[in-house]
C-alpha cells in the first residue's frame, strides 16, 4: 500500500511541476504564454490531469499543505506523512530537473542572449522558471512586501484547502460529482493564480516550490534561487502555505455544521 501511495504522489506531482513550471519555462524564454491568464489555466489543467490519472493510487493530494490539512482534518492517517511528503518532494526534484534538462540550451542562449550571469540578481529571471519569487519579477507594478507575501501565500493556500474540503465532502448536496471534482480543484487552482500570482507567483505548495528550487541551486544559481537574504523562502512559500491549509482544516468543521443544519 505504501508503494501505492509513494508512487501515485510522486507521478501526480511530477506531472503538476512539469506542465506548470514547463508554462513558466515557455513563458520567459519564448515571449508565449504572455497572460497570466494562460499561465493560470496551464497550472490547472496540470493540476486536473495529475488528480484524475493517480487518485486511484493515492488520495491525490500532491502537496504537503493538503496532506497535513488531511491529516489535522482526520482524513488521513498521521502515519502516512512521511510516505506522503517524500513522495511530493521526490516528484516535484524529478519534474525540475526534466525541465532543466529541456530547457538547459535555451536558458543558456536566453543568458547569454541578455547578459545574464547565472548566479546574479539579475539570473532571478531565469531561476523563477523553476521557483517562486516576490513581488513577481515579470510584474514591474507588483510591491509586495515580506509579511504580505506570508499573508498572500497563507491566503491561496487557505482558498483551494477549503475548496478541496468542500468539494470531496459527502454532506456537501451541491458538490459536483466524484467525475468531475479534479476539474474543479484544477479551476480553483487556476482562480487563485489569476489573484495572486501577480505578487508572489502563487506558489501555494512547499513541494512544488523547494523541488525545483532545489534544482536550480544545484545547476548554478546558488543564491539567486532563493527569493531573499532574510528567510523569505521559508516563511512565503513554506511556512505560509502549510499555515494556511491547516486553518482551512481548522475551519471544516464548522462549515459542516453549516451544511448540516441546512
Amino acid at each position: 500500500m505504501k508503494r501505492k501511495e509513494f508512487l501515485g504522489e510522486a507521478l501526480g506531482t511530477f506531472l503538476l511541476v512539469l506542465f506548470g513550471c514547463g508554462s513558466v519555462a515557455v513563458a520567459v524564454l519564448y515571449g508565449e504564454y504572455n497572460s497570466i491568464f494562460q499561465i493560470g489555466f496551464v497550472w490547472g489543467i496540470g493540476v486536473t490531469l495529475a488528480i484524475y490519472l493517480t487518485r486511484h493510487l493515492s488520495n491525490a493530494h500532491l502537496n504537503p499543505a493538503v496532506t497535513l490539512a488531511m491529516v489535522l482534518g482526520k482524513r488521513m492517517s498521521a502515519g502516512k506523512i512521511p510516505v506522503y511528503l517524500g513522495a511530493q518532494l521526490f516528484g516535484a526534484i524529478l519534474a525540475g530537473a526534466v525541465i532543466y534538462l529541456l530547457f538547459a540550451p535555451s536558458i543558456a542562449a536566453y543568458e547569454s542572449l541578455h547578459h545574464i550571469v547565472r548566479g546574479t540578481d539579475a539570473s532571478i529571471i531565469t531561476a523563477k522558471i523553476f521557483g517562486e519569487y516576490y513581488p513577481n519579477p515579470g510584474w514591474t507594478n507588483a510591491v509586495a512586501s515580506l509579511p504580505l507575501a506570508v499573508a498572500g501565500e497563507a491566503f491561496g493556500t487557505f482558498l483551494l484547502v477549503l475548496a478541496i474540503f468542500g468539494l470531496t465532502e459527502d454532506a456537501n448536496a451541491g458538490r459536483p460529482s466524484s467525475t468531475l471534482t479534479p476539474l474543479f480543484i484544477g479551476l480553483t487552482v487556476s482562480s487563485i493564480i489569476w489573484l495572486i500570482a501577480p505578487l508572489t507567483q502563487a506558489g501555494l505548495n512547499p513541494a512544488r516550490d523547494f523541488g525545483p528550487r532545489l534544482v536550480a541551486w544545484v545547476a548554478g544559481w546558488g543564491e539567486a534561487a532563493f527569493p531573499d537574504r532574510c528567510g523569505g523562502f521559508f516563511w512565503v512559500y513554506i511556512l505560509a502555505p502549510i499555515a494556511g491549509g491547516l486553518v482551512a482544516a481548522l475551519l471544516e468543521p464548522f462549515m459542516k455544521r453549516i451544511i448540516h443544519k441546512n
